[in-house]
């Protein structure tokens, strides 16, 4: 385990104590080329189909949110360039959430094995370029500066793959498939409506496989090792490992490499923060809800949290302590009221209200009916707009009401004692500042 420093923060860096890290760096530094390549990277593929076949049976799944099969989204591209189509990848690292720090930390500390997976993903959808999608200045210049390096000291590596860098300016929308599209295209990091899908019609208009920059970063374990290795770590249904930000509880950040299943009590014991301490977390970064007291017994995979109505996510987990859920809950929707690309009039006026609302019953100032109006827009709400962010906004609201009903009468009756201790108000609740 490491530590690294960040604007006057720790950051905790660690694998789980019985795993050899797959993704994660032991040593300082990011990784060059040629420590990349003396430990068997930028293989050469000679079969694109079989590495197809072994994504399909490791079972991987998508880690920037959605957790879609990794490979139904390859043979969908792949597809599209067997019957004779143009086809373009995006490796996609604009870390909206600002909970979540583990891109970043990929793109800074080893582009090689991003660009390697890159590479992967490519030979199997028969993309001839590829676009490193990035809002960190940082990432941005470690993947140009390991690109320069290819060029200098192993030029044949990527084949006739070309790399661009593309940086947009930060947002929570800007990392949304159709965003980046839109972006690389020339228009604003804003989504677009659907149909059509960026695997019909994306980059150029051409086929275009979006993919999140840690799901590319699995690719090279299982070319070199195997499916059968991949599954060693994880669950039967949720195989292989994950990169979890975790933030709260008083502690610096933490960014951990987990096998998926791993007890969220056992994290909270590796990161150091008590579990009886936990009154609940905001789980996936700001988008799967809040969830109440039972997280520290639920286990990280995909099946678990969605038997609690939540999801993995990005892999941020974000633990409530002092804080009251109903201020975090206000917070993280005044965040969504500001961020929501303007576009769609149901989200741009949706976001707006339910942050009216909860900010209202945090200041004690909300009536009863002003609770309904929220417990109606979290309902009607869901499911309009361009991009999933009213979805995020009505799932934090949803959740609050179900979870926490208790902590919202409080508020109604003006007797919360967390918020007379000091009330919550974070800009950007839980984020992780840059590395660096």
């Amino acid at each position: 385990m490491k530590t690294t420093q960040t604007a006057g923060a720790d950051i905790v860096v660690g694998a789980w104590p019985t795993l050899s890290p797959r993704l994660l760096r032991t040593r300082e530094g990011a990784e060059t080329g040629s420590e990349y390549r003396s430990a068997g990277g930028y293989a050469a593929l000679s079969d694109a189909e079989a590495l197809l076949a072994e994504v399909a049976r490791a079972g991987i799944r998508g880690r920037g949110g959605a957790a879609f099969p990794t490979a139904v989204k390859l043979q969908t591209v792949r597809a599209a360039a067997l019957a004779g189509h143009d086809t373009v990848l995006v490796a996609n690292g604009e870390e909206g959430e600002p909970s979540s720090i583990k891109d970043r930390w990929l793109l800074r500390n080893r582009p090689h094995l991003v660009l390697d997976g890159t590479r992967l993903a490519a030979q199997i959808v028969g993309a001839k370029h590829a676009h490193v999608y990035v809002s960190d200045p940082a990432s941005a210049q470690s993947v140009s500066s390991a690109l320069a390096e290819l060029h200098d000291t192993a030029p044949d590596v990527l084949g006739d793959l070309t790399v661009s860098v593309r940086v947009v300016d930060p947002g929570y929308v800007a990392g949304e498939e159709s965003a980046a599209v839109r972006a690389i295209n020339g228009g604003p990091a804003k989504p677009t409506d659907k149909p059509p899908r960026v695997f019909e019609e994306g980059v150029g208009g051409l086929p275009t496989l979006v993919s999140n920059v840690e799901t590319l970063a699995h690719l090279p374990f299982v070319q070199r090792h195997g499916a059968d290795v991949y599954r060693e770590a994880g669950t039967a249904d949720s195989p292989g490992t994950f990169l979890a930000t975790i933030t709260g509880g008083g502690r610096p950040p933490g960014l951990y490499e987990l096998p998926l299943g791993v007890k969220v009590t056992e994290l909270l014991a590796l990161h150091g923060i008590p579990a009886d301490q936990v009154r609940g977390a905001l789980m996936g970064g700001y988008f799967a809800g809040l969830l109440g007291r039972d997280v520290v017994d639920t286990a990280l995979d995909h099946e678990s949290l969605r038997a609690l109505g939540s999801g993995l996510g990005c892999g941020a987990v974000s633990v409530l302590t002092d804080e009251c859920p109903v201020a975090v809950a206000a917070s993280v929707l005044a965040y969504f009221d500001r961020e929501n690309a303007g576009q769609c009039g149901s989200c741009f006026n949706g976001t707006a209200a339910m942050a009216a609302a909860a900010g209202a019953l945090r200041d004690g100032t909300a009536s009863a009916d002003d609770l309904a109006r929220l417990q109606r827009w979290s309902v009607v709400l869901r499911g309009r707009g361009a991009c999933a962010t009213l979805d995020a906004a009505t799932n934090i609201a949803a959740s609050l009401l179900a979870v926490f009903g208790e902590n919202v009468e409080r508020h109604l009756t003006g007797d919360c004692a967390a918020c007379r201790a000091g009330t919550f108000a974070a800009h950007r609740p839980y984020e992780v500042e840059a590395l660096g």
